[in-house]
């Protein structure tokens, strides 16, 4: 089908593809459960937000486990150093994932205000942990990670979880909540019933000149003070996928891609102008034109973040050499060709049963549906 070198860019190409999936379908759940105590004011307005997404967070998940898969299978030595670098992160994340299927199923089971406030917050933690931690991981990512291999080609993690949390990854992860609030508000737009739509205008407002402000600082910062990376020597030919048999060395920029390349900056421009766009079209109560909108921002960011990266997948700071890329971190050829085979049967079908859940669960969730069918609504 390919040889292996193009079957790496087509992994490289397909990971972004479950990554940007996956950032659209969950990214305005997590974002409308992030704004579940600020927008709602009464119990049933909270409980209009949680019926807005609560039928299809899981189907979201979807994605995001498939991207895991995806990542264990072409890119293991990334998906094993990734999870010994980012192990404590990693685990938060987890432990706050598990607050939205139960606070989803529990949160309505019991009328004292109190059990529902709590689990109210819940979801709202469990939505904010992860979208910080993976802007904080990618920002991590640009400054280098602290890890070397052994002669087993065994990951050595030397840094620690509070080293993460410098102030570059924090900005990165700022960025990361606002473009996440920024969607779940105009989800909200589009889907509650009530004076949420109208409150979630006043976020999207706010979010949508932040998140703008926020890429403007953290692409002027990775230009002026950050160093790139680049691959000074490599075994011509090697198909081993051995990441110490190349040289790194470090460069002034990781913008040397767009230097190569001219039209690339298209996408630093679309990154930080369709925030703004989606702004306007939330003030003009064009929601679906928002959405759309929201949904292209998110695309250009992640491939913004992904070609200033590439080709490294995650540098490493403490020896260059260990450092990561798409062509020497990969599975065997004949991984990379049943992957994906199983990749151009099976995500069709997500997407299939993506976009009919929707249709069939279409329409605004009013609050007086939820107060006259108490019961059957989550």
């Amino acid at each position: 089908m390919f040889d292996y070198e193009t079957l790496r860019l087509v992994w490289w190409l397909l990971v972004g593809v479950l990554l940007i999936g996956f950032a659209i379908t969950d990214g305005f759940d997590l974002g409308a459960a992030m704004l579940l105590p600020i927008l709602g004011k009464t119990d049933i307005e909270r409980r209009v937000i949680i019926n807005t997404i609560a039928p299809h967070w899981d189907g979201n998940q979807v994605w995001f486990v498939t991207a895991g898969g995806a990542l264990f299978a072409a890119w293991p030595l990334v998906y094993a150093t990734a999870f010994s670098g980012f192990y404590w992160a990693m685990l938060l994340v987890l432990f706050a994932l598990f607050f939205r299927p139960i606070g989803f199923e529990y949160r309505s089971k019991m009328p004292g205000k109190r059990w529902r406030s709590n689990w109210d917050l819940g979801l709202c933690l469990g939505s904010f942990v992860p979208a910080l931690v993976f802007g904080v991981a990618f920002g991590n990512l640009f400054l280098g990670v602290p890890f070397s291999f052994d002669e087993f080609t065994r990951p050595i993690y030397t840094g620690s979880f509070w080293a993460l949390l410098n102030p570059f990854a924090l900005i990165c992860g700022l960025a990361s909540v606002t473009m996440l609030v920024l969607h779940g508000a105009v989800w909200l737009q589009m889907r509650a019933g009530g004076d949420i739509k109208h409150r979630a205008t006043a976020i999207t407002l706010l979010t949508g000149p932040l998140l703008s402000v926020l890429l403007i600082i953290a692409g002027a910062w990775l230009l002026t003070s950050i160093p790139g990376y680049e691959i000074s020597s490599a075994v011509i030919g090697d198909a081993s996928s051995n990441p110490l048999s190349k040289s790194v060395v470090r460069i002034d920029s990781w913008f040397v891609n767009f230097s190569l390349y001219p039209e690339l900056w298209l996408l630093p421009l679309l990154a930080v102008v369709l925030p703004l766009v989606t702004s306007l079209l939330s003030r003009a109560t064009l929601y679906g034109w928002a959405f759309l909108s929201s949904a292209l921002a998110i695309t250009a960011i992640i491939l913004l973040a992904g070609t200033t990266l590439f080709p490294f997948l995650m540098p490493s700071s403490t020896d260059l050499a260990s450092s990561l890329t798409l062509w020497d971190a990969t599975s065997s050829k004949l991984t990379l060709e049943i992957m994906l085979w199983v990749v151009i049967f099976f995500v069709p079908l997500i997407l299939a049963y993506t976009v009919w859940s929707y249709y069939k669960m279409w329409g605004r969730v009013e609050p007086e549906a939820i107060e006259n069918n108490s019961v059957s609504f989550y």
